[in-house]
């Protein structure tokens, strides 16, 4: 399968800056994946297309404000992305620019946090040690700003912005911190919607995927097959796994929230045969071809040419559905990526 086959042409004009005005207000294209049928919905509809026979998963990871700006003792600025904790105080970041950090340099965020460089790899990755007292979140609340993806291009520097952001780019029910970009089809959800579900007999469970840089991480390769996906960590809490088991063996319908939530579940059935409360981490790579073990819908937003994302949604839709239904938004000017509109595929 050829990476040509998934690339369409987007009005730069369309990809949002900024989230819609009330989260629930986004548009909502639905999408039978079925008969191919579309609805031009809002996503405070949502509610409407479900009832007691169906299971709503979330990824309730937290955002971090993982972007840090340090100066060197030569007073150079460099930018600091944390990836992932790899044990105590020791993370994964990338440097810019890389070239002027050397092994053993020290640079200083803040009178609270410090990094220390610790190796360089191959892959333009580094290893560094964060050099703190406290809590880390705490201090990374203060001194940290929120990673926004790269097609997002505003200038940061106007305090309303980040402060939007820090709010937005988040979701209502985020809990377990550890991503470096949202799981963007949860920032939908308002907490009326949630308990407008529930009241409905909507059993509501959370996975955790901590997403990570992988979620940009373009595919290279012409045949689709060729890619590897970057690891990513996740957890499925007894809890979840009870509500889900219960709910594929009474023939109920699992409808995940967002590509995240649904390669949590595909990765925990392949590996075990069920759905099971476990720790693990994940780098399934789901195209077409693939067929889906636990997920039977999924809400999700609109997705850059040529990703894993869109492959993953094109798995589950079809591929012509799915092409279909993203000309339509384009000629109904949805908005799209992480602060655009979203569908719900059914």
């Amino acid at each position: 399968m050829k990476l040509s086959e998934f690339d369409y042409e987007l009005p730069e004009e369309l990809i949002a800056q900024f989230p819609a005005q009330k989260r629930d207000y986004s548009k909502l294209l639905v999408l039978d994946k079925s008969s191919g049928e579309r609805q031009h919905k809002h996503f405070y509809d949502i509610v409407d297309f479900f009832d007691e026979n169906d299971v709503l998963v979330l990824n309730n990871t937290r955002v971090i404000p993982a972007r840090l700006f340090a100066k060197k003792t030569t007073g150079a600025n460099i930018e600091i992305f944390l990836l992932k904790e790899v044990k105590s105080q020791h993370w994964e970041v990338l440097l810019r620019p890389a070239k002027r950090v050397k092994v053993g340099d020290v640079l200083v965020i803040s009178e609270d946090l410090s990094v220390e460089l610790i190796e360089k790899y191959e892959d333009g990755k580094s290893l560094v040690k964060l050099l703190y007292q406290g809590n880390i979140f705490e201090i990374l609340d203060k001194v940290g700003k929120i990673p926004l993806p790269p097609y997002i291009e505003r200038k940061m520097t106007d305090d309303d912005f980040a402060k939007l952001d820090y709010e937005r780019y988040q979701t209502v029910y985020a809990k377990n911190k550890g991503s470096v970009a949202a799981p963007t089809a949860g920032l939908h959800f308002t907490e009326e919607i949630l308990e407008k579900l529930k009241n409905k007999g909507v059993q509501v469970c959370y996975v955790t995927l901590n997403v990570g840089l992988g979620t940009f991480k373009p595919v290279n390769a012409e045949n689709i097959e060729d890619h590897k996906m970057d690891n990513e960590a996740f957890e499925v809490s007894e809890e979840t796994a009870k509500i889900i088991s219960e709910g594929m063996s009474a023939g109920k319908r699992i409808v995940a929230v967002g590509t995240t939530s649904t390669r949590t579940l595909e990765t925990v059935f392949q590996k075990y045969g069920e759905i099971k409360a476990v720790k693990d981490s994940s780098e399934m790579f789901i195209y077409p071809g693939y067929e889906f073990k636990v997920v039977d819908a999924l809400i999700t937003n609109f997705h850059l040419p040529k990703s894993t994302l869109i492959m993953l949604v094109s798995a589950l839709a079809g591929k012509e559905n799915i092409f279909a239904a993203y000309k339509n938004a384009i000629e109904n000017k949805y908005r799209f990526y992480s602060y655009g509109d979203c569908m719900f595929i059914k």
